[in-house]
């Protein structure tokens, strides 16, 4: 499936509408993706700034697809854990944008080599049109190679 019918089908996704999450960009090669939220009635919380939950939907399930797509078949990748801090009040539209790079993709692949799993940590900000910091978001990854008999 290409990137702008998956672009597409996320922002047709349930929870996403829910939060007013948007997906606005996924690179041909699944190697950068953005997404964006504005602040609005439904995703506000008690105090009128971004609903945390919405903040962390935000960031998931992104790297793991990611790194699926750019792995292939014969990996095995979910999300294992996850922590974000809350650093700002977020008051407007913010924004999310995940890379993964030639080296995470090699480092995932060596680490598993000898079909051990592999659990990564990646940091992404959320932040705000002016740039303000309003989030930081660290997702675990795990990954590991199929085994044979699971192919």
């Amino acid at each position: 499936m290409n990137t702008r019918l998956t672009r597409w089908l996320f922002n047709l996704y349930p929870p996403y509408i829910g939060a007013g999450v948007r997906v606005t960009h996924i690179a041909p090669d699944w190697r950068r993706l953005r997404a964006e939220m504005p602040l609005s009635w439904y995703n506000r919380n008690y105090f009128g700034t971004h609903f945390g939950g919405s903040l962390y939907a935000m960031s998931d399930p992104f790297l793991a697809i990611m790194a699926t797509k750019n792995l292939g078949s014969g990996f095995v990748v979910w999300d294992k854990a996850a922590e974000i801090e809350f650093v700002a009040p977020g008051r407007g539209r913010v924004g999310v944008e995940f890379v993964l790079t030639d080296a995470d993709l090699e480092l995932m692949r060596s680490e598993t080599a000898s079909g051990d799993k592999y659990l990564p940590w990646f940091g992404v900000e959320v932040k705000a049109r002016d740039g303000t910091l309003v989030a930081r978001v660290r997702k675990q990854l795990y990954v590991r190679r199929k085994r044979e008999d699971s192919r």
